[in-house]
Parts: structure tokens; C-alpha cells; sequence
């Protein structure tokens, strides 16, 4: 059974950094094609980064330049880098994975395993 599990979440101020990590178990990860979307109160969730298998990376606009996504294949882990962080990033992050498949995905839809999130707060 496959299971993802993330931590690192917490409150930062504005202009600081965090790290959150997703912990993928049951599989390991260079099956997947793996991404961080991200979901504020009151708003649908939304695309941040995603990572293929072939480690190519995308991002959403909004955190170009300040996120970053990698994996750790021997950790069955991975990570997302926030630096710069603004209060309109405050939401609960999720880690997804999708087996099969050898390019990006950015649609939640596409994704088949998904973690239970970790708060994000950015403070003002």
C-alpha cells in the first residue's frame, strides 16, 4: 500500500524560509511522477511544483524563482524548498504521486496517491 506522509510545515515570517518533505512508503519513488500543490481556506487547490521521474521540474508562476522541488531517491523522499516566503502562500501543502507516466503533471487530477498536507503559515 502506498503512503505519503508530510511534515516541515510551521509558521515563518515573511521573507523567511521553510522546508517541507513528503515521506513516500509502500513504493519507491523513481516510480512516480511526483508534485506539491497547495490549498488556502476558502480556495481550491492549486498547483506548486512537480518533478518527473527523469528529474525534470516545473513550477507555477506565483513561486518561480523562490520554490524549488527535488527528491532524495534513497530516501523515498521529497522536498520542497520555499524561500521568500509571502503571506499569500500560507495554505495546507499536500505531496501527490502518480505512477506511471514520463513527463510533468500539473493537474491534480492526474495524480492517483496523495499525503494528509502540513500547514504552512507566513506571517506579515
Amino acid at each position: 500500500q502506498v503512503r505519503l506522509v508530510e511534515s516541515g510545515g510551521g509558521l515563518v515570517q515573511a521573507g523567511g524560509s521553510l522546508r517541507v518533505s513528503c515521506v513516500v512508503s509502500g513504493r519507491t519513488i523513481t516510480t512516480f511522477a511526483m508534485g506539491w500543490f497547495r490549498q488556502a481556506p476558502g480556495k481550491e487547490r492549486e498547483f506548486v511544483a512537480a518533478i518527473s521521474r527523469s528529474d525534470d521540474t516545473t513550477y507555477a508562476d506565483s513561486v518561480k524563482r523562490r520554490f524549488t522541488i527535488s527528491r532524495d531517491n534513497a530516501k523515498n523522499t521529497i522536498y520542497l524548498q520555499m524561500n521568500s516566503l509571502k503571506p499569500e502562500d500560507t495554505a495546507v501543502y499536500y505531496c501527490a504521486a502518480r505512477s506511471r507516466g514520463s513527463t510533468l503533471y500539473s493537474d491534480f487530477r492526474e495524480y492517483n496517491y496523495w499525503g494528509q498536507g502540513t500547514q504552512v503559515t507566513v506571517s506579515s
